[in-house]
């Protein structure tokens, strides 16, 4: 059965945007604490200072020679993580904000067609401050520039809140730093919107990040985390479980163990439910009523991986990619379903290699299962060297977007297609009852 919040956002799923016009909705989508002079950091500041936080450049040429330079650092490196001093969680807390209806400049860059806010934006901006949020955590006021080099290894879960973001209304990122390992650090952030003179959730997101040496080679020590009070341990355990639950899974994995036996008599079942009952071959095969083969739910995209769209350590910024195989993964959605998805949750994002600049990335999305409106997205990205024709991939996305009407059946045909399928229906299912 379908959570409250999932019933919520089936409930609104036909709403989409709000009109610009008006005087009085435009004054409800700003926040006090926005108006001009306000210390507080802005979205488009966050990059700015993790490059001073690294001794990065904002110009191509002298930023190859200050990465260059950042091989000097290695030798600040903590050999161990008891020569670090406790953090607390507060010492990473922050506080973004992103004020869309202050500053209606800046609503272009969010903006969609329709008059609502891009979600990859969004992406880009979670990543960036899970970013500084990590580095916050591992702040040495002894050092000038950190010797750290800290990426996005995972981006455990974003659950989806409020299905609709307003154009025109402020808001606000917070976060801080929940658990840690040695060399790995959680970031759990939220993100809420200023509409009828109040800030109301949007979403929740885990992100789980790596810390690694100047030269982004191997793993580096970071601060231990002191919890403070049950709220706090609280979290800290969370953590902890979430560690434990991603181990699970990943020894689960399809890619390495064979299906449970309740999923390879839903395999067969499908099986069965397709084949031509006018012939007793076991290769005819007949689509069923209101149903798709997955090998027509794909689509295809290819990214040029400019110096524009790099990261402070020289190679493409992860909120890049999610960006990109988010909108492609909406696309497919919206073509498969015939209108306009929402989304409903971010699940399960593996950063498994850096994209190199200058790479030719290729993008692949293909819905993997349906529910009644429920539409399941995976996207695999990969780099193509063109030289040695080698194809590596580099991420694997999880997409769960929800239509207002009932979706087609998506039905595999090969076994590979059916291991698709079952994983997600695994995703769809951790979705919709965590």
């Amino acid at each position: 059965m379908l959570s409250p919040r999932f019933l919520l956002l089936r409930s609104t799923a036909s709403l989409t945007s709000r009109s610009f016009s008006g005087g009085a909705v435009l004054k409800q989508g700003k926040a006090p604490d926005m108006a001009d002079g306000n210390p507080l950091l802005h979205v488009s500041n966050v990059r700015n200072r993790l490059r001073e936080i690294v001794g990065a450049s904002t110009n191509w040429s002298d930023h190859q020679q200050a990465m260059s330079e950042r091989l000097s650092l290695s030798d600040m490196l903590a050999k161990s993580q008891d020569d670090l001093p406790l953090k607390r969680m507060k010492d990473s807390r922050l506080e973004v904000h992103l004020p869309l209806g202050s500053e209606p400049q800046l609503r272009e860059k969010y903006l969609t067609f329709h008059n609502t806010v891009r979600f990859g934006r969004i992406l880009e901006d979670l990543d960036s401050l899970a970013v500084l949020i990590s580095y916050s955590h591992t702040y040495n006021p002894a050092l000038k520039k950190t010797p750290l080099s800290i990426v996005t290894a995972l981006v455990d879960k974003i659950d989806m809140r409020q299905h609709i973001i307003y154009p025109d209304c402020d808001i606000k990122f917070s976060g801080h730093v929940t658990w840690v390992g040695k060399t790995s650090i959680e970031a759990k952030m939220h993100m809420s919107q200023y509409q009828n003179g109040a800030y109301s959730p949007i979403l929740d997101a885990t992100f789980v990040m790596v810390a690694r040496d100047p030269e982004n080679k191997r793993a580096a020590y970071v601060n231990p985390l002191k919890p403070e009070g049950p709220e706090e341990e609280k979290l800290f355990q969370e953590g902890e479980a979430n560690k434990v639950r991603r181990v699970e899974l990943s020894t689960a994995s399809l890619l390495k163990v064979a299906p449970t036996d309740e999923e390879r008599k839903i395999v067969h079942g499908l099986f069965l439910n397709t084949l031509d009952t006018k012939t007793v071959s076991f290769r005819s095969r007949l689509l069923p009523p209101n149903s798709v083969w997955m090998e027509d739910a794909k689509l295809k995209g290819l990214e040029i991986c400019h110096p524009q769209e790099r990261n402070i350590f020289n190679r493409i910024f992860g909120g890049f990619l999610m960006r990109k195989a988010y909108e492609l993964g909406w696309a497919n959605a919206c073509s498969f379903g015939g209108c306009r998805p929402s989304l409903m949750a971010v699940d399960d994002i593996l950063f498994q290699k850096p994209v190199e600049i200058g790479s030719l990335l290729l993008l692949s999305s293909q819905v993997c299962y349906t529910q009644g409106n429920h539409i399941q997205v995976r996207v695999h990205s990969e780099v193509f060297d063109p030289l040695t024709r080698q194809h590596n991939t580099t991420n694997v996305f999880h997409f769960t977007f929800i239509s207002d009407r009932e979706v087609p059946n998506i039905i595999p045909m090969t076994y590979g297609e059916s291991m698709l399928y079952l994983d997600g229906k695994r995703h769809f299912n951790q979705t919709v009852d965590p």
